[in-house]
């Protein structure tokens, strides 16, 4: 059996090594979260440099090395970088994803982690949905893929059946009954409990018949869920631009 190996892989991020070469950080269908060397792609020269970019989807023919692989080839199959880097919203909705899938598969990186976010960046380089829209539901379904599935319906501790709980509780895990919630907890409106439930689920129609107020609650609560489950908060959130489109 040889050491060479192929894969479908959404670059993450990338780093620079030496003169020419880069260490790229892939999420693949098949390998889990791979580390390997394109060696010559910053060479203007470079055959395959520009589809191994962030945000850009490829088939790879990689070289199965001792502490990083190697790529050795690099075809095409999503690229998405091009129409998301050019747009300010898109970028930094991108920029937040990736950062999450890369934190969120550092122990399991199984292939709905990377159907999900193929499927995001592809919508996000579509403009199906506004960027914000498109992010927050990627976190909710990336986050749930990873075992923190949110609760925006039934009681998330004793799962007293709702709708009607309005506390929202991000340690105890989403809405709860008022038998259980701490003193003070935040409460959320119907209607942005309605739009995180939408989000959760792909029910663009509703998701995109939120206001603005009830949108720009419920990525504070998307934020709030993210950033207490992945520890260390997500640096890019900070930069992710909000403009309602």
């Amino acid at each position: 059996m040889g050491q060479t190996y192929r894969d479908e892989a959404v670059v993450l991020r990338t780093h620079k090594l030496g003169e020419a070469d880069r260490i790229v950080t892939l999420l693949s269908r098949k390998h889990g979260k791979i580390r390997a060397v394109a060696k010559g792609v910053r060479r203007t020269a470079s055959r395959f440099g520009a589809r191994l970019e962030p945000f850009m989807v490829a088939d790879l023919q990689l070289y199965r090395g001792r502490s990083l692989d190697i790529v050795q080839q690099a075809e095409s199959i999503g690229a998405y970088g091009a129409d998301i880097v050019d747009d300010y919203p898109r970028f930094t909705a991108a920029t937040a994803m990736v950062e999450a899938a890369d934190r969120l598969t550092d122990h399991d990186a199984g292939l709905q982690h990377y159907l999900l976010l193929v499927g995001a960046l592809r919508s996000l380089a579509k403009a199906e949905h506004s960027a914000g829209l498109t992010l927050d539901s990627y976190l909710l379904r990336a986050l749930s893929i990873a075992g923190w599935a949110p609760s925006f319906v039934d009681c998330a501790v004793t799962g007293e059946a709702g709708p009607g709980h309005t506390a929202f509780v991000v340690q105890l895990g989403g809405v709860v009954s008022d038998a259980v919630a701490p003193p003070g907890s935040p409460r959320l409106d119907p209607a942005t409990l309605g739009t995180l439930a939408a989000l959760l689920a792909g029910d663009w129609p509703t998701a995109e018949g939120a206001d603005e107020r009830t949108r720009a609650q419920a990525s504070g609560v998307v934020a709030a869920y993210t950033q207490f489950h992945l520890e260390r908060g997500l640096r890019s959130l900070q930069h992710v631009d909000r403009t309602i489109a």
